[in-house]
Protein backbone atom coordinates (compact mmCIF):
# COMPACT_ATOMS: atom_id res chain seq x y z
CA UNK A 1 0.00 0.00 0.00
CA UNK A 2 1.75 3.29 -0.94
CA UNK A 3 2.10 6.41 1.37
CA UNK A 4 0.03 8.55 -0.43
CA UNK A 5 -3.31 6.03 -0.38
CA UNK A 6 -2.74 5.38 3.18
CA UNK A 7 -2.91 8.75 3.88
CA UNK A 8 -5.88 9.33 2.21
CA UNK A 9 -7.28 5.75 4.03
CA UNK A 10 -6.99 7.26 6.91
CA UNK A 11 -8.69 10.84 5.92
CA UNK A 12 -11.61 8.64 4.29
CA UNK A 13 -11.86 6.71 8.04
CA UNK A 14 -12.20 10.05 9.37
CA UNK A 15 -15.07 10.93 7.26
CA UNK A 16 -16.25 7.70 7.82
CA UNK A 17 -17.56 8.50 11.45
CA UNK A 18 -19.52 11.54 10.41
CA UNK A 19 -23.18 11.34 10.44
CA UNK A 20 -23.66 14.23 7.23
CA UNK A 21 -22.57 13.20 3.21
CA UNK A 22 -22.93 9.21 3.96
CA UNK A 23 -23.34 8.75 0.04
CA UNK A 24 -20.70 10.94 -0.88
CA UNK A 25 -18.75 8.69 1.82
CA UNK A 26 -19.83 5.54 0.37
CA UNK A 27 -18.49 6.70 -3.41
CA UNK A 28 -15.52 7.75 -1.68
CA UNK A 29 -15.20 4.55 0.52
CA UNK A 30 -15.19 2.33 -3.03
CA UNK A 31 -13.05 3.90 -4.98
CA UNK A 32 -10.04 4.42 -2.23
CA UNK A 33 -10.59 0.83 -1.22
CA UNK A 34 -9.90 -0.03 -4.88
CA UNK A 35 -7.21 2.50 -4.89
CA UNK A 36 -5.10 0.78 -2.08
CA UNK A 37 -5.42 -2.18 -3.04
CA UNK A 38 -4.52 -1.92 -6.65
CA UNK A 39 -2.17 0.89 -6.72
CA UNK A 40 -2.35 4.61 -8.18
CA UNK A 41 -0.66 3.58 -11.70
CA UNK A 42 -3.42 1.11 -11.98
CA UNK A 43 -6.02 3.37 -11.15
CA UNK A 44 -4.46 5.84 -14.21
CA UNK A 45 -3.61 3.02 -16.42
CA UNK A 46 -7.55 2.01 -16.50
CA UNK A 47 -8.62 5.53 -16.80
CA UNK A 48 -10.21 6.00 -13.35
CA UNK A 49 -8.26 9.33 -12.63
CA UNK A 50 -10.53 12.12 -14.21
CA UNK A 51 -7.81 14.27 -13.61
CA UNK A 52 -5.21 12.54 -15.75
CA UNK A 53 -8.58 11.56 -18.69
CA UNK A 54 -9.50 15.16 -18.97
CA UNK A 55 -4.86 16.00 -20.13
CA UNK A 56 -5.48 14.02 -23.06
CA UNK A 57 -5.68 15.42 -26.10
CA UNK A 58 -7.87 14.56 -29.15
CA UNK A 59 -5.54 15.40 -31.91
CA UNK A 60 -4.14 12.13 -32.57
CA UNK A 61 -7.72 10.81 -32.36
CA UNK A 62 -8.85 13.16 -34.80
CA UNK A 63 -5.41 12.71 -37.12
CA UNK A 64 -5.86 9.29 -37.32
CA UNK A 65 -9.79 9.62 -38.15
CA UNK A 66 -8.38 12.24 -41.04
CA UNK A 67 -5.88 9.72 -42.02
CA UNK A 68 -8.36 6.91 -42.43
CA UNK A 69 -11.06 9.08 -44.61
CA UNK A 70 -8.37 10.43 -47.14
CA UNK A 71 -7.19 6.48 -47.59
CA UNK A 72 -10.81 5.23 -47.91
CA UNK A 73 -10.90 8.14 -51.12
CA UNK A 74 -7.42 7.55 -51.90
CA UNK A 75 -6.27 3.98 -51.85
CA UNK A 76 -3.21 2.39 -52.39
CA UNK A 77 -2.58 2.33 -56.20
CA UNK A 78 0.13 2.83 -59.09
CA UNK A 79 -2.09 4.65 -61.32
CA UNK A 80 -4.39 7.64 -59.40
CA UNK A 81 -6.90 9.84 -62.02
CA UNK A 82 -7.60 13.20 -60.01
CA UNK A 83 -11.31 14.54 -59.85
CA UNK A 84 -13.36 16.28 -57.91
CA UNK A 85 -14.05 13.40 -55.53
CA UNK A 86 -10.35 13.45 -54.17
CA UNK A 87 -8.86 16.80 -54.94
CA UNK A 88 -9.10 19.15 -52.01
CA UNK A 89 -8.74 23.33 -52.32
CA UNK A 90 -8.23 25.77 -49.86
CA UNK A 91 -7.27 29.65 -49.95
CA UNK A 92 -3.22 29.89 -49.70
CA UNK A 93 -1.37 33.12 -47.44
CA UNK A 94 -1.47 34.83 -50.28
CA UNK A 95 -5.31 34.13 -50.60
CA UNK A 96 -6.44 34.98 -47.60
CA UNK A 97 -4.73 38.20 -47.28
CA UNK A 98 -6.77 38.98 -50.34
CA UNK A 99 -9.80 37.76 -48.99
CA UNK A 100 -8.76 40.41 -45.86
CA UNK A 101 -8.26 42.80 -48.06
CA UNK A 102 -11.44 42.62 -49.66
CA UNK A 103 -13.17 42.39 -46.66
CA UNK A 104 -11.63 45.85 -45.62
CA UNK A 105 -12.73 47.06 -48.93
CA UNK A 106 -16.18 46.06 -48.59
CA UNK A 107 -16.33 48.02 -44.93
CA UNK A 108 -14.90 50.92 -46.27
CA UNK A 109 -17.41 51.21 -49.28
CA UNK A 110 -19.92 50.39 -46.82
CA UNK A 111 -19.03 53.13 -44.25
CA UNK A 112 -18.58 56.02 -47.25
CA UNK A 113 -21.35 54.47 -49.20
CA UNK A 114 -19.25 55.09 -52.50
CA UNK A 115 -19.83 52.81 -55.97
CA UNK A 116 -16.19 52.54 -56.66
CA UNK A 117 -14.92 51.25 -53.66
CA UNK A 118 -17.99 48.60 -54.17
CA UNK A 119 -17.41 48.22 -57.57
CA UNK A 120 -13.87 47.24 -57.39
CA UNK A 121 -14.57 45.12 -54.70
CA UNK A 122 -17.29 42.97 -56.50
CA UNK A 123 -14.72 42.77 -58.89
CA UNK A 124 -11.79 41.42 -57.18
CA UNK A 125 -14.50 39.14 -55.58
CA UNK A 126 -14.98 37.93 -58.89
CA UNK A 127 -11.84 37.11 -59.93
CA UNK A 128 -10.88 35.47 -56.73
CA UNK A 129 -13.93 32.71 -57.42
CA UNK A 130 -13.21 32.97 -60.85
CA UNK A 131 -9.57 31.71 -59.94
CA UNK A 132 -11.02 29.00 -57.84
CA UNK A 133 -12.59 26.95 -60.39
CA UNK A 134 -9.32 27.68 -62.84
CA UNK A 135 -7.20 26.09 -60.16
CA UNK A 136 -9.26 23.36 -59.62
CA UNK A 137 -9.50 22.60 -62.84
CA UNK A 138 -5.80 22.66 -63.25
CA UNK A 139 -5.59 19.54 -61.26
CA UNK A 140 -9.03 18.27 -62.44
CA UNK A 141 -8.36 15.17 -65.23
CA UNK A 142 -4.72 14.95 -64.25
CA UNK A 143 -3.89 11.31 -64.63
CA UNK A 144 -0.13 9.51 -62.62
CA UNK A 145 0.88 6.45 -63.27
CA UNK A 146 4.43 4.61 -61.78
CA UNK A 147 6.49 3.81 -64.05
CA UNK A 148 9.31 2.23 -62.31
CA UNK A 149 10.52 1.99 -58.48
CA UNK A 150 14.09 2.35 -57.76
CA UNK A 151 16.36 -0.32 -56.28
CA UNK A 152 19.73 0.04 -54.20
CA UNK A 153 21.67 -0.33 -51.12
CA UNK A 154 21.25 1.42 -47.55
CA UNK A 155 22.35 5.00 -47.79
CA UNK A 156 21.20 5.49 -51.42
CA UNK A 157 18.15 7.57 -53.08
CA UNK A 158 15.91 5.07 -54.86
CA UNK A 159 14.07 6.30 -57.66
CA UNK A 160 10.66 6.34 -58.63
CA UNK A 161 9.79 7.05 -62.04
CA UNK A 162 6.56 8.29 -62.48
CA UNK A 163 4.44 9.26 -65.48
CA UNK A 164 2.18 12.30 -66.07
CA UNK A 165 -0.73 12.54 -68.40
CA UNK A 166 -3.79 15.02 -68.79
CA UNK A 167 -6.86 15.65 -70.66
CA UNK A 168 -6.35 19.46 -70.55
CA UNK A 169 -3.54 21.76 -70.00
CA UNK A 170 -1.60 21.47 -66.54
CA UNK A 171 0.37 24.11 -65.36
CA UNK A 172 2.75 24.52 -62.34
CA UNK A 173 1.98 20.88 -61.26
CA UNK A 174 4.53 20.38 -57.90
CA UNK A 175 5.07 17.20 -56.30
CA UNK A 176 6.09 16.91 -53.10
CA UNK A 177 7.59 13.45 -51.40
CA UNK A 178 7.24 12.50 -47.47
CA UNK A 179 11.37 14.08 -47.32
CA UNK A 180 10.57 16.94 -48.90
CA UNK A 181 11.88 16.40 -52.17
CA UNK A 182 10.37 18.56 -55.21
CA UNK A 183 9.67 18.45 -58.88
CA UNK A 184 7.38 21.03 -60.80
CA UNK A 185 6.13 19.82 -64.72
CA UNK A 186 3.54 21.42 -66.76
CA UNK A 187 1.44 19.22 -68.69
CA UNK A 188 -0.19 19.30 -72.02
CA UNK A 189 -2.61 16.97 -73.99
CA UNK A 190 -1.50 14.54 -76.12
CA UNK A 191 2.16 14.25 -74.85
CA UNK A 192 3.83 12.46 -71.42
CA UNK A 193 5.50 14.18 -68.94
CA UNK A 194 8.33 12.21 -66.57
CA UNK A 195 9.50 13.00 -63.47
CA UNK A 196 11.69 11.08 -60.85
CA UNK A 197 11.05 11.13 -57.31
CA UNK A 198 14.46 9.95 -54.98
CA UNK A 199 13.45 7.70 -51.67
CA UNK A 200 15.66 7.38 -48.97
CA UNK A 201 16.42 3.66 -48.42
CA UNK A 202 17.75 3.51 -44.42
CA UNK A 203 17.21 -0.54 -44.09
CA UNK A 204 16.49 -3.48 -46.11
CA UNK A 205 13.30 -4.55 -47.58
CA UNK A 206 10.47 -3.12 -49.23
CA UNK A 207 11.22 0.50 -49.40
CA UNK A 208 7.56 2.45 -49.75
CA UNK A 209 7.06 5.90 -51.73
CA UNK A 210 4.84 6.94 -49.35
CA UNK A 211 2.18 9.85 -49.45
CA UNK A 212 3.59 11.81 -52.46
CA UNK A 213 1.71 15.04 -52.63
CA UNK A 214 0.36 16.76 -55.88
CA UNK A 215 -0.88 20.29 -55.92
CA UNK A 216 -1.04 23.28 -57.52
CA UNK A 217 -1.31 27.28 -57.41
CA UNK A 218 -2.40 27.60 -60.88
CA UNK A 219 -2.99 30.66 -61.89
CA UNK A 220 -2.51 33.44 -59.19
CA UNK A 221 -1.02 31.79 -56.44
CA UNK A 222 -4.81 32.68 -54.38
CA UNK A 223 -5.96 29.07 -54.01
CA UNK A 224 -4.07 25.78 -53.39
CA UNK A 225 -5.88 22.71 -55.32
CA UNK A 226 -4.02 19.37 -53.75
CA UNK A 227 -4.19 15.56 -53.68
CA UNK A 228 -2.07 12.42 -52.90
CA UNK A 229 -0.57 9.69 -54.59
CA UNK A 230 0.05 6.29 -52.91
CA UNK A 231 2.47 4.11 -55.06
CA UNK A 232 1.07 0.24 -53.72
CA UNK A 233 4.43 -1.28 -55.75
CA UNK A 234 7.55 -0.25 -53.44
CA UNK A 235 11.51 -0.32 -53.96
CA UNK A 236 13.94 -2.55 -52.84
CA UNK A 237 16.82 -1.99 -50.51
CA UNK A 238 19.59 -4.23 -50.54
CA UNK A 239 21.65 -5.69 -47.97
CA UNK A 240 24.31 -3.77 -47.21
CA UNK A 241 27.18 -6.04 -48.18
CA UNK A 242 29.86 -7.21 -45.97
CA UNK A 243 33.06 -8.82 -47.03
CA UNK A 244 32.92 -12.30 -45.51
CA UNK A 245 35.77 -14.30 -43.11
CA UNK A 246 36.38 -16.27 -45.74
CA UNK A 247 35.65 -18.11 -49.36
CA UNK A 248 32.87 -20.71 -49.91
CA UNK A 249 31.21 -21.96 -53.17
CA UNK A 250 33.97 -23.38 -55.02
CA UNK A 251 35.95 -20.28 -55.75
CA UNK A 252 39.04 -21.57 -57.44
CA UNK A 253 36.46 -23.75 -60.27
CA UNK A 254 34.00 -20.66 -60.14
CA UNK A 255 37.06 -18.23 -61.37
CA UNK A 256 38.05 -21.05 -64.16
CA UNK A 257 34.77 -20.90 -65.51
CA UNK A 258 34.09 -17.24 -65.67
CA UNK A 259 37.23 -17.29 -67.79
CA UNK A 260 36.33 -17.36 -71.85
CA UNK A 261 38.47 -19.95 -73.83
CA UNK A 262 40.92 -18.29 -76.05
CA UNK A 263 40.41 -20.28 -79.40
CA UNK A 264 39.38 -20.52 -82.72
CA UNK A 265 38.37 -24.51 -82.34
CA UNK A 266 35.15 -24.90 -81.92
CA UNK A 267 34.78 -28.66 -82.71
CA UNK A 268 34.07 -29.41 -78.96
CA UNK A 269 31.62 -26.07 -78.45
CA UNK A 270 28.26 -25.63 -78.06
CA UNK A 271 27.36 -22.65 -79.98
CA UNK A 272 24.16 -20.88 -79.00
CA UNK A 273 22.23 -17.68 -79.45
CA UNK A 274 23.22 -14.98 -77.54
CA UNK A 275 21.24 -13.96 -74.18
CA UNK A 276 20.74 -10.90 -72.47
CA UNK A 277 23.21 -10.84 -69.71
CA UNK A 278 25.83 -12.42 -71.38
CA UNK A 279 29.87 -11.11 -71.70
CA UNK A 280 30.52 -8.98 -74.69
CA UNK A 281 33.78 -10.98 -74.19
CA UNK A 282 31.97 -14.42 -75.32
CA UNK A 283 30.65 -13.42 -78.21
CA UNK A 284 31.96 -14.89 -81.05
CA UNK A 285 32.64 -11.88 -82.95
CA UNK A 286 34.05 -13.29 -86.44
CA UNK A 287 31.32 -15.15 -86.70
CA UNK A 288 28.81 -12.33 -86.54
CA UNK A 289 31.01 -10.39 -89.04
CA UNK A 290 30.47 -12.90 -91.47
CA UNK A 291 26.68 -13.76 -90.59
CA UNK A 292 25.01 -10.92 -88.42
CA UNK A 293 24.22 -13.39 -85.89
CA UNK A 294 25.31 -12.77 -82.22
CA UNK A 295 26.38 -16.27 -81.22
CA UNK A 296 27.92 -17.51 -77.76
CA UNK A 297 30.42 -20.56 -77.85
CA UNK A 298 29.68 -22.39 -74.60
CA UNK A 299 33.29 -25.54 -74.35
CA UNK A 300 33.06 -28.75 -73.12
CA UNK A 301 34.39 -29.08 -69.46
CA UNK A 302 34.43 -25.13 -69.71
CA UNK A 303 31.28 -24.70 -67.36
CA UNK A 304 33.05 -27.61 -63.98
CA UNK A 305 31.00 -27.30 -60.97
CA UNK A 306 28.33 -24.10 -60.41
CA UNK A 307 29.45 -22.07 -57.85
CA UNK A 308 26.52 -21.85 -55.24
CA UNK A 309 25.84 -19.06 -53.16
CA UNK A 310 24.17 -20.70 -50.17
CA UNK A 311 22.11 -18.63 -47.11
CA UNK A 312 23.37 -21.99 -45.11
CA UNK A 313 27.50 -21.75 -45.46
CA UNK A 314 27.87 -19.23 -42.67
CA UNK A 315 26.63 -21.20 -39.24
CA UNK A 316 26.29 -18.99 -36.68
CA UNK A 317 25.46 -16.04 -37.99
CA UNK A 318 22.11 -14.21 -37.92
CA UNK A 319 20.10 -13.70 -41.16
CA UNK A 320 20.89 -10.11 -41.76
CA UNK A 321 24.58 -11.08 -41.31
CA UNK A 322 24.59 -14.44 -43.78
CA UNK A 323 22.24 -11.94 -46.45
CA UNK A 324 25.29 -9.53 -45.59
CA UNK A 325 28.02 -11.89 -46.53
CA UNK A 326 25.90 -12.53 -49.31
CA UNK A 327 25.23 -9.78 -51.31
CA UNK A 328 29.27 -8.70 -51.05
CA UNK A 329 29.76 -12.41 -52.58
CA UNK A 330 27.28 -11.43 -55.40
CA UNK A 331 28.90 -7.94 -56.23
CA UNK A 332 32.48 -9.46 -56.16
CA UNK A 333 30.83 -12.55 -58.38
CA UNK A 334 29.71 -10.34 -60.68
CA UNK A 335 32.41 -7.95 -60.63
CA UNK A 336 34.40 -10.99 -62.03
CA UNK A 337 32.21 -12.13 -64.54
CA UNK A 338 31.61 -15.40 -62.91
CA UNK A 339 28.55 -17.88 -63.51
CA UNK A 340 27.03 -18.61 -60.05
CA UNK A 341 23.85 -19.33 -58.41
CA UNK A 342 21.69 -18.50 -55.11
CA UNK A 343 20.05 -20.19 -52.17
CA UNK A 344 18.03 -18.50 -49.60
CA UNK A 345 14.89 -19.76 -47.90
CA UNK A 346 11.99 -20.11 -50.38
CA UNK A 347 14.17 -19.36 -53.06
CA UNK A 348 16.63 -20.76 -56.03
CA UNK A 349 18.14 -18.75 -58.33
CA UNK A 350 19.70 -20.90 -61.05
CA UNK A 351 23.72 -20.58 -62.16
CA UNK A 352 23.85 -17.52 -64.20
CA UNK A 353 26.15 -14.18 -65.20
CA UNK A 354 25.49 -10.88 -66.24
CA UNK A 355 24.14 -7.54 -64.96
CA UNK A 356 20.13 -9.09 -64.74
CA UNK A 357 21.30 -11.74 -62.95
CA UNK A 358 22.89 -9.75 -60.73
CA UNK A 359 20.02 -7.70 -59.81
CA UNK A 360 17.72 -10.45 -59.80
CA UNK A 361 19.70 -11.64 -56.76
CA UNK A 362 20.16 -8.19 -54.77
CA UNK A 363 16.84 -8.12 -55.16
CA UNK A 364 15.87 -11.48 -54.11
CA UNK A 365 18.89 -10.91 -50.76
CA UNK A 366 16.38 -7.42 -49.96
CA UNK A 367 13.41 -9.36 -49.97
CA UNK A 368 14.09 -12.41 -48.31
CA UNK A 369 11.96 -12.32 -44.96
CA UNK A 370 9.13 -10.40 -46.71
CA UNK A 371 6.63 -13.49 -47.79
CA UNK A 372 4.76 -11.49 -49.98
CA UNK A 373 7.43 -10.04 -51.94
CA UNK A 374 9.89 -13.21 -51.91
CA UNK A 375 7.36 -14.71 -54.38
CA UNK A 376 7.25 -11.54 -56.44
CA UNK A 377 10.83 -11.75 -56.60
CA UNK A 378 10.94 -15.29 -57.58
CA UNK A 379 8.47 -14.21 -60.66
CA UNK A 380 11.02 -11.47 -62.07
CA UNK A 381 13.82 -14.13 -62.02
CA UNK A 382 11.60 -16.27 -63.81
CA UNK A 383 10.87 -13.89 -66.31
CA UNK A 384 14.06 -13.10 -67.05
CA UNK A 385 15.10 -10.48 -64.87
CA UNK A 386 12.57 -7.35 -65.71
CA UNK A 387 11.43 -5.60 -62.84
CA UNK A 388 8.20 -6.49 -60.48
CA UNK A 389 7.61 -2.94 -60.51
CA UNK A 390 7.99 -1.93 -63.68
CA UNK A 391 4.94 -0.85 -65.95
CA UNK A 392 5.03 -0.92 -69.99
CA UNK A 393 6.43 1.68 -71.86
Amino acid sequence: MSEIALRQWRQLDAFHNRETDRPLIKYFDRFHTFQAVCGENVIRSQGFDRKERRRTPNEGNIRRRWRGWVDRRIPLSDEQQFTQKNIFILPSGAGLVFGLLLLVMLMTGINYQNSLIYLLTFMLGALFVAAMHQTHRNLAGLRLSLVSAGEGFPGDHLTFRIRATAEKDAFGIQFISPEGETRRINVVPGEIGEFELPVPARQRGPVPAGRIQVETRFPFGLLKAWSWMRPGSTGVCYPRPVTPPYETGGEEEGVQASQPRKSDDLSHADLRPWRQGDLSQRVLWKRFARTGEMTIADWEGESGEPVWLDFNQFPGADRELRLSYLAALVESRSRAGQVFGLRIPGLTIEPDQGSAHRSRCLRALGLCGFEKHVAEAGVAAAAGGESVYARAS
